[in-house]
């Protein structure tokens, strides 16, 4: 057999797939009986919007709670529509909003380093459709499916790049500067994909919590980018990529 035989050979065993457990059905069984252990195909963000064994999907109208802060923690989600708020409450009944999240986003994975209840509370900002993956099923999936730990790796390291620009945002720029910012990044500026100009509906209060300041600092500020034509307000906000002026301005 010639050299040439045996490279097609092996390339046709490799190119044998088949789907697992985690969903599928086999693609057809090799020719030889000697070939090597097969890879499973899998494709985490079809995965991620399936129903399946461990895992479901939920409907969210506006306003109602994913989970809250105290719940048993032993399941990460993943929104596929909407945007939701996450909050935490303090001893003295001060909230703080510490996060707005959107498609692609997952929250509730700090069960995955132990937590045994949630830190804070997840509520919808309009009508959701978010996935709900038992924490067993998720540890199966980063230790089996590189193609997901990939996927996960990636987004859990631009929330912590997020976090720290959070951190310096908040230390050391002005309140119109943080809320120029949190305009621009829930308009999507900034991130992989198109803008999106028009924000859901979000209240001067949660912006408020959002930058740590007042509400009537917001007023003031989102008042003022409206006369530069910086943002418009028809029913919804419309934000412009000309308000990264105030951002980029010393």
């Amino acid at each position: 057999m010639s050299p040439e035989t045996n490279i097609e050979k092996n390339m046709a065993k490799q190119a044998y797939l088949y789907k697992g457990d985690l969903g599928g059905e086999p693609r057809g069984k090799p020719n030889d009986t000697m070939a090597p252990k097969l890879t499973a195909l899998f494709d985490p963000k079809l995965f991620l919007t399936k129903v399946g064994k461990g895992r479901t999907i939920s409907e969210y109208r506006k306003s109602q709670v994913v989970f809250s802060q105290g719940d048993n923690a032993d399941a990460i989600f993943y929104i596929q529509k909407g945007k939701v708020k996450v909050t935490v409450l303090s001893n003295a009944g001060k909230e703080a909003v510490i996060a707005i999240l959107g498609p692609g986003d997952f929250l509730g994975e700090g069960c995955l380093a132990g937590r045994p209840v949630r830190l804070a509370t997840a509520t919808a900002m309009s009508d959701c459709t978010i996935s709900r993956i038992e924490k067993l099923v998720t540890v199966r999936l980063l230790h089996d499916e590189p193609a997901f730990a990939e996927i996960f790796l990636a987004y859990m390291l631009s929330r912590n790049m997020r976090i720290e620009e959070d951190l310096v945002d908040q230390l050391f720029n002005s309140s119109e500067k943080r809320l120029a910012r949190v305009l621009l990044l829930l308009a999507n500026f900034g991130k992989e994909g198109k803008p999106e100009p028009v924000i859901a509906k979000i209240s001067q209060e949660t912006l408020a919590e959002m930058i740590g300041t007042t509400r009537s600092r917001v007023s003031f500020f989102m008042n003022k980018f409206r006369k530069l034509g910086f943002i418009e307000y028809n029913g919804e906000l419309h934000v412009h990529s000309s308000l990264l002026n105030i951002v980029l301005h010393d």
